[in-house]
């Protein structure tokens, strides 16, 4: 028959020396609560375990929120980032036909979208013909085409930036790849007083990538640089 482990005076010893030991395991401590409280008659509420319970509950969700916070706060940060390369990798061409090129190119990788394209509105012929290489990543509309785009029938001011779920995209957009988009950003870009409005498109084929009720602040902080970029080659 072997006696008690407890029994040993080494292991008494390291117990009464340690205690923390004990403190600090959750498993071992409520083992130690459920045994006190089989002692008890079950017309008997320990309130000590009532409140114990109740604390645990309330540090496991400061617990899930302290997480929630810091994984905000490093998508934010990575996101911040995306914008800030997007943005250098822009300012680095002083040549229109540079500048569009990096913006379907780099900028679109880096933005990890899967479709782009910058629509200008004109008044005149919209024919692309003109266009040359351009006409990938480029186009013209007629007035107002912004605004319908992005949901506004009856005409008015679009928000900077939109960004909606799609069941497919618009094939004068995206070309080839419409089907598969499942998302997209809408970029309202204000050319300057005098000149007809524009408007980037950002399609992707993740549903997550761009969703209503989304902080826009990072899309809208790039809008404006692209379209106070766009002003100097249109001046």
């Amino acid at each position: 028959m072997t006696s008690h482990p407890l029994a040993d005076p080494a292991v008494r010893g390291k117990l009464l020396s340690e205690p923390d030991r004990i403190l600090d395991d959750p498993d071992l401590m409520r083992a130690l609560a459920d045994a006190a409280d089989n002692t008890r008659g079950g017309n008997v509420v320990d309130m000590r375990a009532v409140a114990m319970e109740r604390l645990e509950a309330r540090l496991d969700r400061l617990e899930d929120t302290h997480r929630n916070v810091i994984a905000a706060a490093y998508e934010n940060l990575a996101g911040t980032n995306m914008i800030h390369r997007a943005i250098l990798t822009l300012l680095e061409h002083d040549a229109f036909d540079a500048f569009m090129g990096a913006l379907a190119g780099p900028v679109a990788d880096t933005l990890r979208v899967d479709g782009m394209r910058l629509v200008l509105e004109t008044a005149g012929d919209r024919s692309t013909a003109h266009l040359g290489a351009l006409e990938d990543v480029m186009g013209l509309a007629e007035m107002g085409y912004t605004s319908l785009f992005v949901g506004l029938s009856q005409g008015g001011a679009p928000r900077q930036v939109t960004l909606r779920r799609v069941e497919g995209g618009d094939a004068d957009v995206y070309g080839d790849r419409a089907p598969a988009i499942r998302s997209e950003a809408c970029l309202a870009l204000d050319l300057g007083k005098g000149r007809l409005p524009g408007l980037l498109i950002l399609g992707a084929e993740d549903p997550q990538q761009f969703a209503p009720g989304q902080g826009s602040d990072l899309l809208a902080f790039f809008a404006g640089v692209l379209e106070r970029s766009l002003r100097r080659f249109l001046a």
